[in-house]
């Protein structure tokens, strides 16, 4: 069957990843190999793929196949999160559009709404990593709230508060008035935004004609001042301490204070004191025992303790009260200024910070077990630099409370019941319990009434954050809540693969839970491997355009997934995600708009479509050589010989540059190492040097050689471009069913001569040059050039390399390749590493253009040998970097160095 021109992804690709899903290659269950565990970050149910999950994904999917070909039992568990907020948000504004309300259905039928919009749209980004090639056990695939799960976070919940780490508590929140929530301190995401300072003046009670000016950025708030700060040190105002200033537009009377919290050089120096709607400020009214008024509602209105603007929108009655304050003589002046404002990371809405009743989890003993795993390596990050983060956000000076309660509907709703003050005859009681019939036994029993039931209690309405059930995520995807003879052996997970923008928000948790549960649940295990959940954490980088910003929809600057792998394919994606993605660092991905309008080109992603077109045109080449069984002439058989030994050798030494990197997690130049082999060493040298003449057939052993190069080289591959190797791999040989590039066994390096290797490159070198000469003089390819090389003994030892003389002779079209100590008057020289050849042409030189062609180049190596010498000269670098690098360093000065004297030379022969 003939080959097509060119590489086909779309037909190749679902062929394939069907095959490997009926093989059931992905799918996983215990067995006496050593387990390689990989649980994926839980996409938002409500998402579609982008970017950030292209280059998450497809980094798993690489250690996931490079494990399964190492013989490990590799399990990749797939899932969905819940996405309390935004799923809410998504099925709340679908119900309106029918015209229905929330709170008209109830919490029933509202959930039953939420799950049928789940079952219609949460499978479609996993749908979607199929399309990428994520090879994924989906047979295992879980969600955070699917029943077993559910248990084991109400189970965590009971437990904590048995333990009296869980608590409920008065507190000053972050609260979100659109999504009608509370928010963690980690989903309030802070920016630079432009706003004013209202300088508004309140006059002294009893004497109007003097007063204090504060600066507030919220005049919307003063109906809720009950006092005005200043710093007690401050001489502008110590004749005011402890008098009273009458609130502008409703004149109610409030105390001047001393504190020092005040700051003297900001604003006025006078800062009104609204303990409801500020953090500070309500410290400070704990501390002079200040009132606490509320004037908003919880989506962000007026109410009416504000006694003005009843009912208007927060930002509505801030434009508002600032004509009333013009108009009374109270707003003395604006000022423009920048601050940083809070908005919420689902709905981007401006945070309000609101006193309310909230469930927190204790934080600083779970916070020190996290910081232990790290410091100890217990847990290592890649790359390292990571931990100084990382143990920023856990010190004891910054950590706080988890506030885990949310005010929706979707979630796991929290365990604790209320019993009202009349079935007491006090306080209302809280009994916290995995079940409603636990929850009734505590009550009877603390009430001493047996005659309770159930309808006498009433379950807390609001449900936990989505993280309090994601941070058990490496422990309840194998249900080890429930049974642990699955835990026992996948647990510890190997690595996680995750965006640093979520190290506290998920890392640090996991780490927190697994430190607290496993010891428990695996106590046998934990002792042998460990109760960290995951060994190592690979942090990838945020994906960015050319301007580095990161990539969004309302940035209108990210691609779309889909189009892109329909322009280059899966392979051609995930080459162009990876090749430009080192761990920890962003990356930079050009996406221009496409012809329709739409972002779904890119360079990178067309190199790697390239680089799949490459090897196909490799394939084609070998299929189409005809084979011969005879011997050939023995020059060929030098050539092809020295080919495949120095392929052989360059293999090895590629496949323990790759492990290396693979420990490392050096991914990306794991990849662009196996590109350069593949592309440069066996397609555009290694294929050439053998190919026979137009029309002359290949001997049998050369082919065979080739091809068993071609299948190793598919191997390596595999894991990164799994498509088109497994294409490759079929179309070299007939194979028996069962025998895929997915499971073949990944090489294993052996010795090679890093001598030989370095021979072949400088004979490569040679070819180049003489190629420089034959475009830069204007000489046709197949002309017959005669070169000369300086008696050397490098150039004795190298052209003694059995087969490399002919091989040379033959790519650079020679008469002949000598060595000599006579001048080639009329040749043309150029360098291989220190030595000189010449290429002697029949025709005079132009000594002018030769003159400036050497010229150019001098000057690249003086450029060059400058930036070693600073490299060299950076103490830093030198007392930093490895013994080996530093030495190939200064290696580089010396050969740069001879290179210059040996071009100074050549000029001062041409005058």
């Amino acid at each position: 069957m003939s080959l097509s021109t060119r590489y086909t992804p779309q037909e190749i690709e679902s062929k394939w990843y069907q095959h490997w899903l009926d093989q059931r290659y992905f799918h996983s269950e215990p067995d006496d190999r050593e387990p390689f565990t990989v649980v994926i970050p839980p996409p938002n149910v409500t998402g579609v793929l982008h970017m950030g999950h292209m280059l998450n994904n497809t980094i798993q999917d690489i250690l996931i196949r490079k494990a399964r070909q190492d013989g490990k039992n590799a399990c990749w568990v797939p899932g969905t999160d819940h996405a309390s907020i935004a799923t809410e948000a998504k099925v709340v504004h679908l119900l309106r559009e029918q015209g229905i309300r929330k709170s008209d259905i109830g919490r029933e039928a509202f959930l039953q709404h939420a799950f049928e919009w789940k079952e219609k749209y949460g499978g479609i980004i996993l749908d979607q990593l199929k399309r990428l090639g994520a090879s994924c056990d989906w047979q295992r695939t879980r969600f955070t709230m699917e029943p077993s799960l559910s248990a084991a976070v109400v189970r965590v919940f009971v437990d904590l508060h048995r333990q009296g780490r869980i608590y409920r508590g008065l507190r000053m929140t972050n609260w979100d008035p659109e999504a009608k929530t509370v928010l963690s301190n980690e989903e309030v995401i802070y920016g630079e935004e432009n706003a004013q300072l209202f300088h508004l003046r309140y006059p002294l009670e009893g004497d109007p004609s003097q007063g204090i000016v504060i600066a507030t950025q919220r005049p919307e708030t003063i109906m809720a001042d009950v006092a005005v700060a200043v710093h007690p040190e401050d001489e502008r105002y110590q004749h005011l301490i402890g008098k009273m200033v009458l609130i502008p537009l409703i004149d109610r009377a409030i105390p001047i204070i001393a504190d020092e919290y005040v700051e003297r050089d900001f604003g006025t120096g006078a800062l009104k004191i609204t303990p409801a709607h500020d953090q500070n400020d309500y410290a400070i009214g704990q501390r002079y025992n200040l009132p606490v008024i509320d004037i908003l509602t919880e989506d962000g209105k007026l109410n009416e303790q504000a006694q003005i603007l009843v009912g208007e929108d927060r930002f509505i009655a801030r434009k508002k009260i600032r004509k009333l304050l013009e108009e009374s003589g109270h707003l003395i002046k604006l000022e423009d200024y920048r601050t940083k404002i809070g908005r919420s990371e689902r709905t981007k809405a401006v945070v309000e910070p609101r006193l309310t009743l909230q469930w927190f989890v204790e934080m600083k003993q779970f916070a020190h077990s996290a910081l232990e795993a790290v410091r100890s390596g217990e847990v290592v990050f890649y790359p390292e630099h990571f931990w100084n983060m990382y143990n920023s956000w856990l010190n004891e000076d910054n950590v706080r409370d988890w506030c885990i309660s949310r005010q929706l509907w979707w979630g796991q709703r929290i365990p604790a019941w209320y019993l009202a003050n009349e079935k007491m005859g006090e306080e209302s009681h809280i009994f916290v319990a995995d079940t409603a019939d636990e929850a009734l036994a505590q009550a009877q029993e603390k009430t001493g009434n047996p005659t309770l039931e159930i309808t006498d209690l009433r379950q807390e309405e609001d449900v936990v954050d989505t993280w309090f059930s994601s941070w058990l995520w490496p422990i309840s995807v194998f249900d080890g809540f429930q049974s642990q003879k699955e835990l026992e052996y996948y647990y510890p997970t190997s690595v996680l693969v995750t965006g640093w923008d979520i190290m506290f928000f998920w890392v640090a948790r996991m780490i927190m839970s697994g430190y607290e549960w496993a010891p428990a649940l695996i106590p046998e295990a934990v002792k042998a491997k460990g109760a960290m959940p995951f060994k190592g954490v690979y942090f990838t980088g945020m994906v960015r355009d050319n301007l580095r910003r990161k990539m969004s929809k309302s940035l209108g600057n990210s691609p779309d997934a889909l189009a892109l792998l329909d322009n280059y394919g899966a392979d051609g994606v995930r080459f162009g995600m990876l090749s430009s993605a080192a761990a920890g660092n962003d990356i930079i991905f050009d996406a221009p708009i496409g012809k329709d309008g739409v972002l779904n080109e890119s360079k990178l992603c067309e190199q790697g479509r390239n680089f799949c077109n490459k090897m196909w045109n490799a394939l084609r080449l070998i299929k189409g050589w005809e084979v011969s069984e005879q011997a050939p002439d023995t020059e060929t058989a030098q050539v092809n010989q020295l080919a495949a030994t120095w392929m052989e050798h360059k293999l090895n030494q590629t496949l323990a540059q790759v492990e290396g990197m693979f420990i490392d997690y050096r991914l990306s130049e794991a990849l662009m190492t196996l590109y350069k082999f593949i592309w440069d060493d066996f397609c555009s040298w290694y294929l050439e040097m053998i190919k026979p003449t137009y029309g002359a057939p290949i001997d049998r052993p050369t082919l065979q050689q080739s091809i068993s190069l071609f299948e190793r080289m598919m191997t390596l591959l595999q894991p990164f471009m799994p498509f088109v190797t497994e294409e490759i791999w079929h179309q070299l040989s007939e194979r028996a069913a069962g025998n895929d590039c997915v499971i073949s066994s990944y090489p294993k390096s052996t010795s090679f001569d890093a001598n030989f290797i370095e021979n072949i490159e400088r004979a490569k070198d040679i070819v180049a040059g003489v190629r420089d000469v034959r475009n830069n003089n204007g000489l046709k390819q197949k002309e017959l050039l005669r070169v000369f090389a300086q008696d050397t003994p490098t150039s004795q030892a190298l052209l003694a390399v059995d087969g490399l003389l002919p091989m040379v002779v033959k790519m650079a079209s020679l008469e002949f390749l000598q060595i000599t100590n006579a001048e080639i008057s009329n040749g043309v020289a150029f360098l291989v590493g220190n030595e000189k050849y010449y290429v002697e042409l029949e025709k005079a030189i132009d000594v002018v253009e030769e003159r400036q062609r050497l010229q150019k180049e001098l000057e690249y190596y003086q450029g060059f040998v400058k930036s070693v010498q600073n490299k060299l000269n950076n103490e830093k670098f030198v007392s930093g970097a490895p013994a080996e690098v530093v030495n190939k360093e200064k290696q580089k000065l010396a050969d740069g160095e001879m290179k210059i004297k040996n071009l100074e030379e050549e000029l001062g022969k041409l005058g």
